[in-house]
């Protein structure tokens, strides 16, 4: 760290390793703060081994647990970030040491609040030095935006490490945390009397999950236990999001299968729309495609096969359509 980060510092002959030990993520995180104010107060270099971090998270308190937390000489704070991918003649994966930086940056956030926690408890007290709870005389810690990243040493067990700004990533994070809806405005918009209560009865909760509208993507099937429901609704409403966000951000204003269907045949649409006008073009394209295919007579004995498979993609396209296939 000292070699690394803070070369003018004193040279770090000795750290304290504050105890952070207490009850649940809540009790943890207010003995992390306690100790980094302590250790600002104290000056000296300090090392907090897993501390616990507090993050507000569109209303709700997210808790992180970084490696480690460096306190300097100065008073400023530097996120320690230990990863088991190695650093191959100084340098390491790209895409790995981009996640550990976004990683990272979500610590220097969260000790970023806490600094400002800190600064405030500090004017608070009003007399100077420490508050008592563990306020800094209204002075904010500085947050250093150059993480170290410590991986192991070529193919060997030795750690060696590197300072990474994540300015970039800091600020990224930042603006996405600030973008999301709080949880108050989403319950405010829910309907009236809806619960989700787990030990509340198995048709009030079907009921109450059927009242709110579903927003599906293919990727929420790695990530939500009721993406199958949202899919099965978003199907069933023809909604284009089901084919994946891409394709969604692809056909803007065209939100149902039935909409796409209607522009693609000129039914509906603004043709000056580059989506409307990339649908009918494609429409166009197919259907000149199809009217040029030669016909291939059917080998002998395979009508029975042809006819069936006709008729399971005759079900097939009506099903898409919403009509009911002639017998």
């Amino acid at each position: 760290m000292h070699e690394r980060l803070d070369p003018r510092a004193e040279p770090p002959h000795r750290a304290h390793v504050p105890d952070l030990t207490a009850d649940g993520p809540k009790g943890r995180a207010k003995r992390t703060r306690l100790a980094l104010g302590a250790a600002v107060a104290d000056g000296g270099w300090t090392l907090l081994d897993h501390p616990m971090l507090a993050l507000d998270v569109a209303g709700s308190p997210a808790f992180l647990e970084p490696d480690a937390v460096v306190v300097h000489p100065d008073g400023s704070w530097t996120v320690v970030e230990i990863k088991s991918f190695p650093m191959l003649d100084g340098s390491a994966d790209p895409a790995k040491v981009g996640a550990a930086a976004r990683q990272a940056a979500v610590y220097v956030l969260a000790l970023e609040r806490v600094a400002a926690a800190l600064a405030t408890d500090g004017e608070d007290d009003g007399e100077g030095g420490e508050g008592e709870d563990g306020g800094v005389h209204g002075r904010v810690p500085a947050v250093r935006h150059r993480v170290l990243l410590v991986c192991p040493k070529d193919f060997s067990n030795l750690p060696t490490a590197a300072a990474v700004d994540v300015r970039k990533q800091r600020a990224v994070t930042a603006r996405q945390l600030t973008r999301l809806t709080r949880l108050e405005d989403i319950a405010d918009a829910l309907p009236e009397g809806t619960c989700f209560a787990p030990d509340r009865p198995a048709g009030e909760l079907v009921e109450a999950v059927e009242r709110v509208p579903a927003t599906y993507a293919p990727d929420c099937l790695a990530a939500c236990e009721l993406a199958f429901h949202c899919r099965d609704r978003s199907r069933a409403d023809g909604a284009v999001a089901t084919l994946g966000r891409s394709v969604r951000a692809d056909l803007g204003g065209l939100a149902t299968v039935e909409d796409v269907l209607s522009a693609a045949h000129g039914e509906s649409g603004d043709p000056d729309d580059p989506a409307v006008a990339a649908l009918r073009r494609a429409a166009a394209l197919r259907a000149e495609a199809l009217a040029g295919l030669p016909r291939i007579p059917a080998p002998a004995g395979a009508h029975a096969t042809e006819t069936t498979a006709g008729a399971h993609a005759t079900e097939t396209t009506a099903a898409l359509q919403g009509v009911p296939a002639c017998p």
